[in-house]
């Protein structure tokens, strides 16, 4: 067991240490230069060049590569990730300014993708007309393939600009998260319905299944029951990619819907260069997808008495390796 929670523990330190490593290279290649935004661009040419160089060196920029990783990864660790660009604030401050109206957002959506999925799974698994089953199970597929600023742009024409119910734009009030909500939820709940789907497909295969309908246990009784208890377990193994979903679809929510979050200042930190402001939003996103998963990793074996039996006795099992691996 003590493996098992060190394995998961050191997954985590490496995604995190993985982003923030990623997103230095990869920002500090970057052809542009970051300080230049500062300036006006008609007057960046007259601009002298120790003065640049002296608010280069303000942020950091000025100094060698190897020592410019060092010490933001050294100030990362004490969650100091240095100054915006453009704000002149601290990151972790800006951050914490547009944090509450992405949580929001994005427990929202995770909230209705949940209900959407299960609702999906089990009118599936208990529809009795085929055509009916067959129609329910392709929901999932046509939620995926949809482009999140496709169907954002489709619910704002049909329910704010044509019909007028609900507010287009902005964050003031529930009716404006209403449209965003739903946007994020429908293209999450796709997986998670296609995995309970088949969750509940293995389950009703189960053994104990078959006991229950010989004692005249009915259908809706078993699925209520046994099944629906064991088949929700697996979908705790994706809550972090589905985190991550969440939090990558508010990048494109927030922009379409003009909505305040840590996606539109993700745009915007993109958009103008700010390199400290991307790289502590792109850590901390990284960092949370990290968490989220060992608390699910370290959970399961709490839920799952066949994955904590593996574990305990140290026995190599189908069981242990399917769930160590997701």
């Amino acid at each position: 067991m003590l493996r098992y929670v060190l394995l998961k523990l050191g997954r985590a330190v490496f995604v995190v240490w993985a982003a923030f490593t990623l997103t230095f290279i990869l920002l500090f290649v970057l052809p542009a230069n970051p300080v230049d935004l500062l300036f006006d661009p008609a007057e960046l040419n007259s601009v002298p060049p120790e003065v640049r160089a002296q608010v280069a060196d303000g942020y950091g920029f000025g100094e060698p590569v190897v020592v410019q990783y060092l010490d933001r990864l050294g100030h990362a660790l004490r969650g100091d990730f240095g100054t915006s660009v453009q704000s002149g604030r601290s990151v972790s401050a800006s951050i914490a300014d547009v944090l509450p109206y992405t949580l929001l957002l994005a427990a929202g959506a995770l909230v209705l993708a949940v209900l959407i999925a299960f609702g999906v799974a089990v009118v599936a698994t208990s529809a009795r007309r085929r055509w009916l089953r067959t129609l329910v199970e392709s929901l999932p597929t046509a939620a995926v393939s949809i482009p999140v600023f496709l169907s954002g742009i489709l619910l704002l024409q049909v329910f704010s600009f044509r019909l007028g119910w609900l507010p287009p734009f902005g964050d003031a009030g529930w009716q404006s998260l209403v449209l965003p909500l739903v946007t994020l939820a429908v293209p999450v709940a796709g997986p998670i319905a296609q995995l309970l789907v088949r969750s509940f497909a293995t389950e009703f295969r189960a053994g104990y299944v078959t006991t229950g309908r010989a004692k005249g246990a009915t259908r809706g009784r078993i699925l209520t029951g046994e099944v629906f208890r064991n088949a929700s377990l697996p979908a705790l193994t994706i809550a972090g990619v589905t985190f991550g979903n969440l939090v990558a679809g508010s990048v494109i929510t927030e922009t379409v819907f003009a909505r305040k979050g840590l996606g539109r200042m993700t745009q915007n930190a993109i958009s103008t260069l700010d390199l400290p402001l991307v790289q502590g939003i792109v850590v901390f996103v990284a960092a949370s997808f990290a968490v989220l998963n060992l608390v699910v990793d370290l959970a399961y074996p709490l839920l799952d008495p066949r994955l904590r039996a593996a574990l305990t006795t140290g026995r190599t099992t189908a069981v242990a390796a399917e769930r160590s691996i997701a």
